[in-house]
């Protein structure tokens, strides 16, 4: 059995990520998308363990100390994401293709780390969707949304630095991009 394939899948907030990630691994074996551990609220439709592992703070800096994570980033202020390392090299070391939705800064640490990492930006159709699509979740303040639109801008700008890049007109088209490239390393 050869080793797995790392997969790291970035995009701003509102672009699509976990539904593209799980519509390539509900549809294809071999795939286990990773799940972070994260400092922020949970949301009414998450479920802990599947979508986040959700912990306070101190737990998450004693993460980072007892060096129990690939890579972590503060994303926004006090809102921290990470992704836990034994499970994520078992997984590999079977023979499993891993995916990591995380942010920009967190795929760079990894790619750092494990350079065969296959990096993946996951792009909007244009500023303007990606704004009706942050609207259309209704879980953001208008504060909140404005923030996400400005970081995506920075990360759209950064995401040139990725492997591959990919726009998401349409979850199943876009998915069957990603699945391509993946395939094709």
């Amino acid at each position: 059995m050869g080793k797995g394939k790392l997969i790291v899948v970035s995009g701003p907030s509102g672009v699509g990520k976990d539904t593209v990630v799980d519509n390539i691994i509900n549809n294809n074996k071999g795939f286990w998308k990773s799940v972070s551990l994260t400092t922020r609220e949970k949301r009414e439709n998450e479920i802990e363990g599947v979508d986040y592992y959700f912990v306070d703070k101190d737990s998450f800096l004693k993460n980072i100390s007892d060096k129990n994570l690939i890579e972590y980033a503060e994303v926004y202020k006090d809102i921290f994401y990470g992704t836990p390392k034994d499970i994520v090299f078992e997984k590999l070391n079977n023979g499993i293709n891993v995916v990591l939705v995380i942010d920009v800064e967190g795929a760079f640490n990894v790619k750092k780390i494990i350079p065969e990492a296959i990096l993946i930006f996951i792009l909007p159709p244009d500023m303007k969707e990606l704004e009706e699509r942050l609207r259309n979740r209704k879980t953001d303040s208008e504060e909140k949304i404005n923030e996400r639109i400005e970081k995506a801008k920075i990360e759209i700008e950064r995401s040139k630095d990725y492997d591959y890049r990919v726009i998401n007109n349409n979850v199943f088209n876009c998915s069957n991009e990603i699945l391509n490239i993946i395939n094709n390393n």
